[in-house]
């Protein structure tokens, strides 16, 4: 196993890892919308913070050698289920056929007061 850490994503806010790469697969933790540059969470819609998830989760990739379009499996945290179809045209945004597997969940809150977080799973070859 090794440890994928990017100055272009936040740094964890616990006893974890950015990311885990092992066996051609990039396990990326749950990004939540900080900026890294601020270290704030500045949009307040929850749109404007997939966005900043998502550029996390990009930068990420590109420090393990890969990128969004090896994404295999992502999860969804979203605090209220009413965005959902905005969050999920934002998303596909970032994403080409084949699709990710995905799963969302609506959670009764996450950290910082957040809107969404959203962890991923990124093949690291382009054999997804």
């Amino acid at each position: 196993m090794k440890a994928i850490t990017s100055k272009k994503a936040p740094g964890a806010i616990g006893p974890y890892s950015q990311a885990i790469a092992t066996n051609g697969l990039l396990f990326v933790s749950g990004q939540l919308p900080i900026n890294p540059e601020t270290g704030e969470i500045e949009a307040s819609d929850v749109v404007g913070q997939l966005h900043q998830s998502m550029q996390n989760i990009a930068a990420i990739a590109k420090e393990a050698g890969s990128s969004l379009a090896n994404t295999v499996k992502t999860t969804i945290l979203m605090q209220d289920l009413s965005g959902f179809a905005a969050v999920n045209e934002a998303y596909g945004s970032y994403l080409a056929e084949p699709f990710p597997a995905r799963a969302c969940y609506q959670v009764a809150a996450l950290p910082k007061g957040a809107l969404i977080e959203i962890e991923a799973v990124i093949a690291l070859k382009g054999d997804a």
